[in-house]
Order: C-alpha cells, then structure tokens, then sequence
C-alpha cells in the first residue's frame, strides 16, 4: 500500500498540467499498484538495493516528455515505440504507420536508459513518469507463436528458419527432412513444450515469450503507471497526457482474435501442460492479476 501512494504521489504535481485530473482511474491504477506490490512481497521479489543497469535495458528514453517507457514484444510496444520516435522528433510524420516496424525497432531509433550512467539513470527513474503496459500472459504468449512461428510475415522467417527448425528437431518425434526444411509448421503443443524444457532458462531467451517480470523488473523499479492491454486506448490516452505530449493518433486497433482463439489453442494441452506453463508465467499472472478461471472455468494457483 504504501508504495503504491508514494509511486504515485511522488509525481502528482505532473498532473496538475493535464485538464480533467478528477477523471483519470485512480481507484483502479491505486488497485494494480497494490497487487504489485503484495505480489513482489509475497513472492520474496523485492529489490535488493544494488542497481544493475542490465534492469534498464528494455526502458526507452524521451528526455522532451521527461518519459520512460519499459517495451514490452507482444503489447503494442511497435506503435508505442512509432509513437516514442515522434515524441522525440526521431521522426516528423503525422501518420504514425508511416514508420516501418524495422525503423521502430532498430537499436539506433531510440536510448535506451541503460546507455545511461548509473548516476543519470538513477536520476531519469526518479524525477521522469515511467510507465510499463501489461497484458494477459497466455494471450500475450500465444500472439507470439502466431506472429513468430505460425505466421508468414518476412520477420517470421527468421524465427521458424532458427527457433522453429530446432524446436521441431528436438521435440517431434521421428521428425523428416520435409519437417525441417523451413521451421514453418511448429504446434503449438511442440512450442510449449520447448518453453517447458529451456525456452526462458537463460539469459538469451527471446524477449517475445519471456515474461515481463524478467524484462522490466516491476519489483525493483517503481513505475508511475500500470498499463493494461486490455485498457490500452483509455491508458494510452491517460500517459501521454501525463507528459503533457502533443495530440498522436495512436495507430492501435485492438484485435479480440487471439483472445477468442486462447481456449482453442489451448486444447492442443494437456491439463498437466498447462499447469506447467502456467508456472513459467505465474509471476506475470499473480503481479499483474490475471487468471485462467474466464479460460479455463478455474484458476491454476
């Protein structure tokens, strides 16, 4: 309770800018600081006091909005990134979509705050809004295998021609050279299992699958605002008004398919398989508080 005031009190001033502050959601931005909260607690993830600027590398820099932004693959962190490059004057279009994905995305576009040192970056955390979207594990998982190993966008090549050859190698029984020829027909089942077996064991697991707790460090890093996939319009609009940020058409259409397809894919599983990546993700689940009673009809816990 107490960090959850203090993370947003210690930048109430910043919202006497903003025009209509008795409308913004305090009750329920109040409610998901307090769940993180008891949930960095009772899960025994409290900072430990040394800062490690590895923690920051995942955080995006808007030193003109005084903005810090955690990107998230797999929560619209494209057309927030699009967004970051305006807001920055990386770019001058007033159609964001104008932006390929590849230039939102390359190392070059954007500091990160990681490139900082510790003293600036200590800084930036402490007098700059900082903000992270969230979104339902499972769904956020499944939107990457669509995307990665299932899709046939150019960028998914590179994923089914390294990851899909070797999780079809390994985990496909008497698998064929036919199998192997493109990576491109991986299960979902055979992905699930490669999670299971060594997917985020390591430091070189795939930021699209791993959970956020591991790229955005929510329990050492005391974030403004608590963004939701599920809100992302109405929380969009809230942080952008925060930094008092110039009037952008966030280029972001919520699709409800791989909500809707979530119980379909996840009949591919065995109950046993879905507890076991329930476990992978249960962090993200219990800090973030989502559950899988309106998926499955209960909840793993």
């Amino acid at each position: 309770m107490i960090r959850a005031f203090n993370v947003i009190l210690g930048h109430l001033v910043v919202f006497y800018y903003v025009k209509s502050v008795l409308n913004y959601p305090w009750l329920e931005q109040i409610s998901r600081q307090e769940i993180l909260t008891a949930g960095c607690a009772n899960l025994g993830l409290q900072g430990s006091g040394e800062f490690n600027l590895n923690h920051l590398n995942h955080i995006l820099v808007d030193h003109k909005h005084r903005l810090l932004y955690c990107y998230v693959p797999k929560v619209a962190c494209t057309n927030w990134k699009r967004v970051l490059m305006v807001l920055t004057e990386r770019s001058n279009v007033t159609n964001l979509m104008e932006i390929p994905a590849y230039i939102a995305h390359a190392n070059t576009s954007l500091s990160r705050l990681s490139e900082y040192n510790e003293n600036d970056a200590k800084y930036y955390l402490n007098n700059y809004i900082s903000f992270v979207m969230v979104r339902q594990p499972f769904e956020r998982l499944l939107s990457a295998y669509r995307n990665k190993l299932e899709g046939n966008l150019p960028s998914a090549k590179y994923f089914q021609a390294r990851i899909g050859r070797y999780i079809i190698k390994n985990y496909r029984p008497n698998a064929t050279e036919t199998d192997l020829r493109n990576g491109d027909n991986v299960s979902f089942q055979e992905f699930v299992q490669y999670l299971v077996a060594e997917g985020i064991k390591n430091d070189t697991a795939n930021e699209h699958w791993k959970p956020i707790h591991q790229l955005c460090y929510p329990c050492s890093l005391n974030y403004t605002f608590i963004g939701k996939y599920e809100k992302f319009e109405e929380d969009a609009s809230i942080i952008l008004d925060m930094v008092n940020a110039p009037y952008v058409i966030f280029p972001h259409s919520k699709s409800s398919q791989t909500s809707e397809k979530l119980r379909q894919y996840l009949r591919q599983l065995s109950l046993s398989d879905i507890e076991k990546l329930y476990r992978i993700y249960e962090i993200d689940f219990r800090l973030f508080d989502y559950n899988l009673e309106s998926i499955l009809g209960f909840d793993i816990g």
